[in-house]
């Protein structure tokens, strides 16, 4: 597989001078996704960790519940980029068939931007109750995805999204794009059984509606970002019965609904 990020030249602006130099660079490439031999999308990803990828791609989007309805898998290098090839079981085939054919109809009928929109704000998959987290078990998870983000540290230009188990323990995967980055993590948790919905997802960017739609579809009860959410996160959030976090940095955090799965002691508490 590609590296995932390469040495540029470059000339840059230094105390008064221009100077010439290297700089690593993430790699962007087109990744298609082939499910049965039809292409069901293409994206610009890091080429890394694409079977993770494929395979919680397929698991967000719903075409696939879990990593034994993909048969085989492939990938392929071209000159443009990676094609990955899933052939699946006969279920998810034949649902895969049928959300085709509903898809599929005539341009400026009206309807069709009615479904479009319904689809982008399709409500999340309610999550169970999971485990709840203490403030300091989340702080110690960021810092622990932080020192995981190889490719991020090294270029400055990528996402990372985290798995926090309940023993502690961080699992990471990183790409250029955070939806891209949180279906590879999807991928790698079903692809070593890991349960999404006995810990939390971690993520270096603000929380936006598709990630709160993913993470949910992973089952995960608490998603935490570094950075705020927007208004409609919270309320799918809400609406799913997901714990939000955000604006998670080293000196505290936010919390926008479902506050009960985060432990603080009453005598820590205090409502300004």
């Amino acid at each position: 597989m590609s590296q995932p990020a390469k040495p540029l030249h470059r000339l840059a602006w230094r105390d008064g001078t221009m100077q010439a130099g290297t700089r690593i660079v993430a790699d962007e490439v087109p990744v298609a996704i082939v499910h049965d031999g039809a292409t069901y999308a293409v994206m610009m990803a890091s080429p890394a960790d694409l079977e993770d990828f494929a395979i919680g791609f397929s698991l967000t989007e719903g075409i696939i519940e879990t990593p034994d309805e993909v048969d085989d898998l492939e990938l392929v290098e071209t000159d443009l980029g990676w094609v990955v090839r899933l052939w699946l079981s006969q279920r998810p085939r034949a649902a895969l068939t049928t959300r085709r054919r509903r898809l599929t109809g005539p341009a400026g009928c009206g309807l069709c931007g009615v479904e479009s929109l319904s689809e982008a704000v399709k409500p999340a998959r309610p999550v169970g109750p999971g485990r709840p987290l203490t403030p300091l078990a989340l702080a110690q998870g960021l810092d622990a995805m932080s020192q995981q983000q190889g490719l991020g540290h090294l270029t400055r230009a990528a996402h990372a999204a985290a798995f926090l188990a309940p023993d502690g323990s961080v699992t990471v995967r990183e790409d250029v794009g955070r939806h891209n980055a949180l279906d590879k993590l999807v991928g790698a948790l079903a692809r070593s059984g890991l349960d999404a919905g006995q810990g939390a997802i971690l993520m270096t960017s603000r929380v936006s509606v598709e990630l709160v739609q993913k993470a949910a579809m992973a089952g995960a009860p608490i998603l935490a970002a570094i950075s705020a959410p927007s208004t409609l996160a919270v309320k799918l959030a809400d609406d799913a019965g997901m714990t939000l976090v955000a604006v998670a940095r080293s000196d505290g955090f936010e919390v926008f609904c479902h506050p009960d799965r985060i432990l603080i002691n009453e005598e820590q508490t205090r409502v300004a």
